[in-house]
């Protein structure tokens, strides 16, 4: 048996993870991921109007708030039939994709760069080769004077002994590659995304009434109609065009600079066989003409139409009672009675283990890619090759940690170029006189339904069953269900833990690569990290930003 470490909980997420590998001869040979809060909303629901439902659930996260109120009002409308009025679509859209630029921005800066950035080998960059640098590679060149004054505000944590919020990281680790330039340029646009971020959250609130937990989204559309005037559009439209530049400019060139010098990343944090995609942004209807189109992947590169009833839920290794694996509409959630017990070779955790036609499959930005890159999509496919051409990799590169963090960033471009478009037919339908947002409907005595949507951190579904116009049943599957799921009864690991295996670790006291494919996923499941060695009982208290 090799040696187990584990990090307790894992940091720059949202939510508390626990993982738990095993080290032989430097590698990754066993992993174990665990979620260890348990939340039951879906439990509170019962007996409740469908129509407040997104209320609640779009309180399962502080950062999710949006996309979780959408499925659940999709859910209500597809039990009830109800087709939403073109503005409300748009709207919608322009939402979630405010989403999308918000949240991988704020994913890549503050989240994940870290894990490829050394922000005090950046304090011995010369700035004036730090420009030179960020000329080459961005759209967006600094003189060496900003990044004279970027350095002196970082020496000023390091000279009071200090780091701030970049306290308490593997500075050092072996695994840092790039160069002491590319470090403090890096550090710079983390500084620039702190700022934006906050801006760019101001997307919800114009057409939401705040961020987080917009209160817009209705069943039946959206209510912002007094918010469709010109003043309001041009705002909007302003921070898009800010955010988009950003994207453009800053976000895709630092990904690609990262990639340059960690190619051998490329090859690591893969291993999945199953790739499912929802697909989202409908350019027309209810869901049709996807932006994102939705199919499945399953050991080859030829996309399938994917079937929502052969999803099902198994509970054999989370804290449930014990039970067969059911699909959403019959899913149950009933915490298991008495202690809970973490034991990797029984239950570890409070998340559920999803299956698509009884495999693990993974979701989010890269399946996402996958799925429209053998669709042909003609964006999509173009960006991709790029990317591989410009770091001379081939097509099998984009199965990785690297692969995963570059489609993030490919489709936050491809959502935003679409929601220019989407701008302009809200124009021109209020200049034709078309402001109707809402569609009125009645709540059916008996019904059920379900609201697909595939949002920054993947596919994310809620099933409703409705009962004398009540809730009877209500479960969702979220991407970190997906992607952070335990193993089944099968025996058969949930994502991350398949792309963990095989992770070359350098240091287990630093263990650095196994922050970066967890990472990669964006858990959304904060700082002490404990690292144990059950050898010798040493326990290493380690905190990472």
């Amino acid at each position: 048996m090799g040696k187990r470490i584990i990090i307790d909980p894992i940091t720059r997420i949202e939510g508390h993870l626990r993982i738990e590998v095993e080290i032989e001869n430097g590698r990754v040979k066993d992993a174990w991921t665990s979620g260890t809060m348990f939340r039951g909303i879906e439990m509170m629901l019962k007996g409740r109007d469908p129509q407040d439902a997104h209320q609640f659930v779009q309180r399962s996260c502080g950062v999710c708030t949006y996309i979780h109120a959408l499925s659940s009002v999709r859910a209500v409308e597809d039990a009830c039939k109800i087709e939403i009025p073109e503005n409300a679509r748009i709207i919608r859209n322009l939402l979630h994709g405010a989403q999308y630029q918000h949240d991988h921005i704020v994913h890549f800066y503050h989240l994940h760069a870290l894990d490829w950035v050394d922000i005090v080998n950046g304090l011995t960059a010369d700035p004036v080769k730090t420009a030179k640098l960020s000329e080459n590679v961005s759209g967006r060149p600094q003189s060496s004077d900003y990044f004279r004054e970027v350095q002196a505000k970082l020496k000023t944590f390091v000279n009071s002994g200090q780091l701030g919020p970049f306290n308490n990281a593997y500075w050092g680790h072996p695994a840092y590659k790039l160069s002491p330039e590319a470090n403090l340029m890096a550090s710079s646009h983390y500084l620039e995304a702190l700022k934006l971020q906050a801006k760019a959250a101001r997307m919800h609130a114009i057409f939401g009434g705040k961020n987080p937990h917009p209160q817009s989204l209705v069943v039946g559309g959206v209510t912002c109609v007094g918010d469709l005037t010109p003043d309001r559009i041009d705002e909007f439209t302003g921070i898009w065009k800010e955010t988009k530049a950003f994207v453009d400019e800053v976000y895709i060139p630092d990904i690609l600079a990262v990639a340059s010098f960690n190619k051998d990343w490329a090859s690591i944090g893969g291993n999945n066989k199953t790739y499912l995609a929802y697909g989202d942004f409908p350019q027309q209807g209810i869901n049709e003409d996807l932006l994102l189109p939705g199919g499945v992947l399953r050991g080859d590169l030829n996309p399938i139409p994917f079937d929502t009833n052969r999803i099902t839920e198994d509970v054999t290794r989370a804290w449930y009672e014990p039970g067969e694996a059911k699909h959403p509409y019959e899913g149950e959630t009933k915490p298991i009675k008495g202690e809970v017990t973490y034991n990797t070779e029984d239950k570890y955790s409070w998340i559920k283990a999803p299956r698509y036609a009884g495999e693990s499959a993974e979701v989010g930005p890269l399946a996402r890619n996958l799925v429209a890159y053998t669709s042909g999509h003609k964006e999509i496919k173009k960006l991709v090759d790029h990317v591989l051409k410009t770091l001379d990799v081939g097509v099998d590169a984009l199965f990785s940690t690297l692969g995963r963090t570059a489609a993030r960033g490919i489709e936050t471009v491809v959502v935003g170029n679409a929601m220019g478009g989407w701008i302009d037919t809200l124009k021109a339908n209020i200049v034709a006189g078309d402001k109707k947002t809402y569609q009125p409907w009645t709540m059916p005595d008996q019904a059920r339904g379900y609201g697909l949507n595939d949002v920054p951190r993947g596919a994310l579904g809620h099933w409703i069953n409705i009962k004398g116009g009540k809730i009877e049943n209500y479960q969702y599957v979220v991407p970190s269900t997906w992607n952070f799921g335990p193993s089944d009864d099968k025996n058969q690991k949930g994502p991350v833990e398949n792309s963990l295996i095989g992770t070359p670790i350098a240091n287990p006291k630093q263990p650095l690569e196994i922050l970066r494919t967890v990472h990669s996923y964006d858990p959304c499941i904060a700082c002490a990290i404990h690292v144990i060695d059950p050898h010798t009982n040493e326990t290493y208290k380690v905190r990472v930003i």
